[in-house]
């Protein structure tokens, strides 16, 4: 199975009856950007995303579009792809679960824990989530009045829904389907859970999981009888495999199980995960059960992200991004006016990754001015321009000027042993935090102690070692910011010829204490007229509206 220097990471798989909103990019920000990190550390990182295709809702929605299935399902990934692109998700494999691929993996599988006795067959009645493809008890379901139920006919007579789809009622389903024993693996998911008390993050999920297993299991249903579209069962054509235990297998079938050992060995078992916290169960309880009973070993960790609300505008309540309630923003519309940079850099500066977090336009516009404008892009632009301006672009006799006195009072190696901590347990809003806190101030504070725009009217030697300071300053900041702004960070690399004594490529968090030597630093940035294009230029709201 996977070896030390391998890391595999995943996200959820969407649902592709509509297009991503910010809620779900965020999930895939934060995967990328603890992929990236595993590359820097040198690991050789696989990093998977998908769409969820063999649902009702899928082949609801092709229907209503007057086109069949699989076309449709090809077109949204295009378009899901799209959007990660534009953000700068470094994914390395995008599984569709219609792929032949994942339809082979799944008969495997789903025979393999057949034949292990894990699964028979037996008449059901339940409450049936379209929006989840799920069963719910009636103790789930609510209703406006709050009315607790206690039988399913309750629910149905007083028209009570799943909490998640609160504008679509559940519906009493009857039908003989199979079933998954999960009611028989609570002791053996609790002595995991103790011998691995990493596996569900963060802390709080842990307990939740914990609880639910321990006050009991029920038998899941995982196949669908009159059904064309999905995976048919293969022992029973009659039936296709039910959404969750057909979804979650993607996570080894894009590895290639039943068909590429290589690949499988290689990557298998997942490192992390990366999910909503609103199906840890299935991640925690039902996935590891299937994999037990199937023989394989299970995932390192789930990680358990919070959601992203947005407060409504008449009532000042926060709302979870929702496509019923119709509060989405879609990645794009930020994308295009504020740039990807810029998404990145707030969802991951203020949203802390294993919480909730907030979006509105104002909150925006006031952290991308705050910390890009203002801050980042700040000292790119006057480190450059002064470059420039004092010494035409080249800072001759550089490579014997010592580049650290920047960071005379900052434990520059003490911070990037925390950073890389805080980084790979997913705490990104802290590393960024003292990111811009501990770095970006130091170099700051050193432009205002030092003031080379007046130091150049009387000592250019000194003068020449402070920007050749500043400019290491960039270097450093370039490398802590890399997995978090991809462009922006390679932007500051570029700014100097940093690149002609280490490649860009090869940069890693190690490389901040220390620059390799090179030749004398130069201005390598591009110029318009000789003058620094802003990389942040600053949001107005108001006239963005206006515009």
């Amino acid at each position: 199975m996977s070896q030390a220097s391998t890391y595999f990471i995943t996200t959820a798989i969407d649902y592709p009856n509509s297009r991503p909103h910010i809620g779900t990019a965020f999930e895939k920000i934060g995967a990328d950007v603890q992929a990236r990190f595993r590359r820097m550390e040198g690991l050789d990182t696989y990093f998977l995303m998908g769409n969820d295709e063999n649902t009702i809702k899928v082949s609801k929605r092709a229907q209503e579009l007057g086109v069949e299935p699989q076309p449709y399902v090809d077109d949204m990934a295009a378009q899901f792809k799209d959007v990660w692109r534009a953000l700068d998700i470094s994914f390395d494999d995008f599984i569709q679960t219609s792929e032949g691929r994942h339809h082979a993996g799944c008969r495997q599988f789903i025979q393999a824990v057949y034949d292990a006795g894990d699964i028979d067959k037996r008449p059901y009645q339940g409450l049936y989530c379209e929006g989840c493809e799920e069963f719910k008890t009636a103790k789930e379901a609510v209703s406006p009045s709050g009315q607790e139920f206690k039988t399913i006919e309750d629910v149905q007579a007083a028209g009570g829904t799943c909490p998640n789809h609160p504008n679509t009622p559940l519906k009493i389903v009857e039908e003989e389907n199979y079933f998954f024993k999960l009611s028989g693996f609570r002791d053996r998911l609790l002595a995991h859970y103790e011998a691995h008390p990493e596996f569900i993050q963060p802390e709080s999920r842990r307990n939740e999981i914990v609880n639910l297993v321990k006050s009991g299991l029920q038998d899941v249903s995982i196949s669908r009888k009159g059904f064309t579209w999905g995976i048919t069962v293969p022992f029973d054509e009659e039936q296709t495999i039910y959404v969750w235990f057909d979804a979650l297998l993607n996570y080894i079938t894009a590895l290639g199980y039943g068909n590429d050992d290589a690949k499988f060995r290689r990557y298998w078992p997942a490192n992390t995960h990366v999910i909503g916290k609103d199906i840890t169960r299935f991640h925690c309880a039902l996935w590891p059960a299937m994999l037990m009973s199937a023989g394989l070993p299970l995932p390192k960790a789930v990680f358990a992200h919070g959601f992203v609300y947005r407060k409504d505008d008449a009532s000042g309540v926060l709302q979870k991004m929702s496509k019923s309630i119709g509060n989405i923003v879609e990645p794009m519309d930020l994308i295009r006016r504020f740039s990807s940079e810029g998404f990145r850099y707030y969802f991951m500066s203020q949203c802390p990754f294993g919480g909730d977090g907030e979006f509105s336009f104002e909150r925006f516009a006031e952290t991308y001015n705050t910390g890009l404008a203002n801050n980042l892009g700040n000292l790119y632009s006057r480190t450059l321009a002064m470059t420039q301006r004092y010494f035409n672009g080249s800072l001759q006799g550089s490579s014997s000027i010592d580049p650290t006195a920047w960071r005379a009072e900052l434990d520059l190696p003490g911070l990037v042993d925390d950073l890389r901590s805080l980084v790979g347990s997913f705490q990104y809003a802290t590393a960024l935090q003292r990111i811009w806190l501990e770095v970006l101030d130091a170099a700051n504070r050193y432009i205002e102690a030092t003031q080379p725009f007046k130091l150049a009217k009387t000592d250019p030697e000194a003068t020449k070692a402070v920007l050749v300071n500043l400019a290491e300053a960039l270097r450093v900041v370039a490398i802590l910011i890399k997995p978090f702004l991809p462009r922006t960070a390679e932007v500051f690399y570029a700014a100097f010829n940093f690149g002609e004594a280490q490649a860009w490529d090869a940069v890693s968090y190690a490389d901040t204490t220390h620059r390799p030597p090179g030749p004398d630093l130069r201005v390598t940035a591009p110029l318009e007229n000789g003058k620094v294009t802003p990389l942040f230029p600053k949001i107005d709201l108001k006239a963005d509206a206006s515009a």
